[in-house]
């Protein structure tokens, strides 16, 4: 296999076309990346934004190091001063059927984008950071169109996104938005250029701290000013496993992405490895509607970054003149798997990664969103490229299976003999009538060119 291109893949063409502007003026992957990200928190509100937390996986073409940074949400409440008073409570619509989630001053997490896109580009950018933040301050200044993937999300997540504030951007003149209609968020415009002159900081210490702090509060929730003072992004330990004689490297999730590839069984032919993978990924933990999104990024030198950012449902609580959502996060009850210490990451699927090849060059980058389905989705993913030698496109659209407990769902599409194989294995089988969101939202370069997941709009563009 030849070296992989430099590219950018998303899930929304701004976002793409913002992190391909940034490598054609001289940026590195991280510049790129982070560019893209905070597009992301422009173009893809319904999923992220500077109120979320994330991770980044980057691979140093020149050395071959690998480095995970960890800036998730922080569980609030170093202050001590506050008591979190009642969620709210909304039912959100997920496969047709209503879940209870809980939005909310009190969901709402100490916030990690800013200071993670911060750290990315202090370790591995090389444009002025003002010049990374440009492109996304310019699309909060006109705003952006809806593609029809984020509408439909929307649709399902409205009673979260449309709620309070939100009504404004999602909801004009009492409807929701559709497909290829204008999103804008009066205020993001502002809140970017602070970020640009001011840098991070001026979420944690700066201008815009104490109005995080007492918007949150008044909202019911507990930030303080040492959540926000004391929060810093941590790096964290590289897991890796052996697939097809390559080596897959990315942070140790809630999902354990890279021990299920350990897992996996020896003969990966179809379709006779299907009972195999299944068993692998069958997961136990609750479904949830997972509003994630992911960016990944090749420079030139061969340089990679993924990074991977959420805000939950978001919270419904938005900072007053910036248009930002805050994270919901003390409301994803799949996420709450530790006792909530003030200062502790919170728990997450996120699994930004990196393939290397035999040779110790790069074949893929590639992320996830989809809560519990990340894992399925990279991994198919990965199996796609490494195993059956598709191109990335066709890897990320192929339709996937995904395992909870005794049931496989399966998009349509799937090899019937594979089913099949399933069936006489004992899996209860539930076929989707298509290709569904629900099953995650790959964007990778790698390759095999660069693509974003048709499930959620997504776009992969070469230089």
């Amino acid at each position: 296999m030849g070296s992989v291109a430099a590219g950018v893949a998303a899930s929304h063409p701004a976002t793409t076309r913002t992190g391909v502007r940034i490598l054609e003026a001289g940026g590195s992957a991280a510049d790129a990346a982070v560019a893209a990200v905070l597009a992301c928190c422009v173009a893809e509100t319904i999923y992220t934004g500077l109120g979320g937390g994330g991770f980044a996986t980057y691979f140093d073409a020149r050395s071959g190091e690998v480095t995970c940074l960890d800036f998730f949400v922080a569980v609030p409440g170093l202050d001590g001063d506050r008591k979190p008073e009642p969620m709210v409570a909304v039912d959100v619509f997920f496969g047709g059927l209503p879940q209870i989630y809980s939005i909310g001053g009190a969901s709402v997490a100490v916030p990690g984008v800013p200071a993670g896109l911060g750290e990315v580009h202090k370790r591995w950018g090389r444009l002025p950071w003002a010049e990374v933040v440009a492109p996304a301050a310019g699309l909060a200044r006109t705003g952006v169109l809806l593609p029809a993937a984020h509408a439909s999300t929307l649709k399902s997540c409205a009673p979260a996104l449309a709620y309070g504030d939100g009504a404004a951007s999602y909801q004009p003149q009492g409807r929701l938005l559709e497909s290829d209609e204008l999103l804008f968020h009066q205020g993001l415009a502002s809140a970017m250029d602070a970020l640009a002159v001011d840098g991070p900081d001026v979420f944690y210490t700066g201008e815009h701290a104490d109005l995080m702090v007492s918007t949150v509060r008044a909202a019911g929730g507990t930030i303080g000013p040492a959540d926000l003072a004391q929060y810093r992004v941590a790096e964290v330990p590289v897991d890796h496993a052996e697939l097809a004689g390559h080596r897959v490297c990315a942070r140790h999730d809630l999902n354990r992405t890279v021990d299920t590839i350990a897992a996996l069984p020896a003969d990966l032919s179809r379709p006779g490895r299907a009972v195999g993978v299944a068993t692998a990924l069958r997961n136990l933990g609750a479904q949830r509607l997972g509003d994630t999104t992911n960016v990944s990024v090749v420079d030139a030198e061969g340089n990679a970054c993924v990074i991977t950012t959420t805000l939950g449902l978001g919270a419904g609580v938005w900072l007053p003149g910036l248009g930002i959502n805050l994270n919901s996060m003390l409301g994803e009850g799949e996420l709450l798997t530790e006792e909530l210490v003030p200062g502790r990451r919170m728990s997450s699927y996120m699994c930004p990664l990196v393939v290397i090849g035999p040779d110790g060059s790069l074949t893929v980058a590639a992320g996830s969103a989809g809560a519990s389905r990340i894992r399925t989705a990279l991994v198919d993913t990965l199996l796609g490229v490494l195993v059956d030698e598709l191109d990335v496109t066709e890897a990320i659209a192929r339709p996937r299976f995904h395992a909870v407990e005794d049931t496989i769902h399966a998009e349509n599409g799937c090899p019937p003999e594979e089913l099949a194989a399933l069936r006489a294995a004992g899996w209860q089988i539930v076929e989707w009538p298509d290709l569904n969101h629900y099953f995650g939202g790959v964007t990778a370069v790698g390759q095999a060119g660069a693509a974003g997941d048709p499930r959620r709009g997504g776009v992969g563009l070469l230089l």
